[in-house]
């Protein structure tokens, strides 16, 4: 990597920021997947039933190519709670599962999981 394109992505970043007033509006949970499944006409996407303690929410992820439907069930994971509903084909998803992903093609993202001694519901900070 050259000293320009370092440069070039530092500045991508910091355009990038928010402050922190942004950062708490964003509401992240204790969540454990409770079932999962596949959906028949997606590659991609897995419907899990997610309880965060106070609720259940369906939340739909692009982890088919990763985890097996079995694999994610009773995992505590981290849930993005306030995020507006949106339908990925047809189906409503009520939040977003956070997972890191390294750069590079073939790259395995990692569902970001909890301990178990983390009530369901608890805000992630």
């Amino acid at each position: 990597m050259t000293e320009e394109t370092k440069n070039a992505e530092t500045e991508a970043a910091v355009d990038n920021s928010i402050d922190i007033e942004q950062f708490m509006k964003v509401d992240l949970r204790v969540g454990k997947i409770l079932s999962c499944e596949r959906i028949p006409k997606s590659k991609k996407l897995l419907k899990m039933e997610v309880d965060l303690g106070f609720e259940k929410r369906q939340i739909l992820a692009g982890m088919a190519p990763y985890y097996l439907p079995e694999e994610m069930l009773g995992r505590r994971v981290v849930v993005v709670a306030n995020l507006k509903p949106a339908k990925l084909m047809g189906i409503e998803s009520q939040g977003m599962l956070l997972a890191a992903s390294p750069e590079g093609e073939g790259a395995v993202p990692a569902l970001i999981t909890l301990p178990e001694g983390l009530p369901l519901g608890s805000k992630v900070r």
